[in-house]
């Protein structure tokens, strides 16, 4: 769906992202590991594109538990295939595939193919999404993407144009691919997000044990007393809760501690008291959890955000 007044930029794109080195390898400073099927991971900010986080990667054992974003994920697939498992079921993507994943849609992720997987990763902030949608469409209200995957090779080079731009500090060129890329995948295939439903008793209930577990982060009830402080039973607020969110209360619970651990990150705090503050048992708990759910250590996500971090070698123990 577009406005009537949307152009396609894809020949613009083509030639920005040739000028800005357009490559799928490794990132700058990526080390190898000297063994068949490395894994390597970079995840980090680029200043001068507020509203962005980048990630790209190559994963073969790494699995993502079931999580999700706040914002749009746009994952390019350079290599390999990965895996998605998403509410309405399982897809595979391989090269020249363009996964698009809407805010607060849970998911998993995991090698599709033995050789694994490698791609670059776009994470956009609702904000930045929504003043695109706004500049470029003629969509209404929230936008959101109408298709998990495509098939889309330009989309592809685009988004790896934005990394490798970002990379080299060219400012101008990253912003200008970034914007045409989600332009173009919004103009194709983007669309109202679905209006919501008046809320139904075991939707209302899963909202307020939501809000408890937000509010009680370090010091969460069992999942009994958290029943009956709503006044429903155990497994009815387990299957309601999985409904409306797609994953089990501690699930969740363990997805909106992570969340919080990465903003105090951002902010410079020490892992370890990061961990505290969210209500981890200790520094160790916080490295397994946030390396699963994000694809690197929360000392490499810390130092990338000071300036100071490359590429990390993973260990293979499982990220989207």
């Amino acid at each position: 769906m577009a406005g009537s007044g949307a152009r396609d930029t894809g020949g613009a794109g083509d030639a920005v992202a040739a000028g800005a080195g357009a490559r799928t390898g490794r990132p700058p400073h990526a080390a190898h590991t000297g063994r068949k099927g490395a894994e390597w991971a970079r995840h980090w900010q680029y200043a001068e594109l507020p509203g962005l986080d980048l990630l790209r990667a190559r994963y073969v054992r790494h699995t993502f538990p079931r999580h999700s974003h706040d914002g749009y994920v746009l994952g390019a697939v350079t290599g390999g295939v990965e895996r998605i498992g998403l509410p309405d079921g399982v897809t595979d993507a391989g090269p020249d595939g363009l996964v698009m994943i809407n805010p607060e849609v849970p998911h998993t992720a995991q090698a599709g193919a033995p050789e694994g997987w490698a791609y670059s990763t776009l994470y956009l902030s609702a904000g930045l999404v929504a003043d695109i949608a706004a500049e470029t469409t003629g969509l209404t209200g929230t936008a959101a993407f109408t298709e998990t995957l495509v098939a889309d090779a330009h989309a592809v080079r685009l988004v790896n144009g934005v990394h490798r731009a970002a990379e080299e500090g060219n400012a101008l060129a990253a912003d200008s691919l970034l914007r045409i890329v989600v332009a173009r995948m919004l103009r194709r295939h983007g669309g109202p997000s679905p209006s919501r439903a008046p809320a139904a008793a075991g939707a209302r209930t899963a909202e307020r044990a939501r809000a408890l577990l937000e509010a009680r982060l370090t010091a969460p009830p069992t999942l009994e007393q958290l029943a009956r402080e709503l006044g429903t039973s155990p497994f009815a607020l387990l299957r309601a809760f999985k409904n409306a969110y797609g994953m089990p209360p501690h699930a969740w619970l363990t997805d909106a501690r992570v969340r919080r651990a990465r903003r105090l990150l951002e902010g410079g705090t020490a892992p370890a008291e990061a961990a505290v503050a969210v209500g981890f048992t200790d520094q160790p708990h916080l490295n397994r959890h946030f390396t699963r759910i994000v694809g690197v250590p929360p000392g490499a996500y810390r130092r990338e955000r000071a300036g100071g971090a490359r590429t990390y070698k993973t260990t293979g123990e499982g990220a989207s």
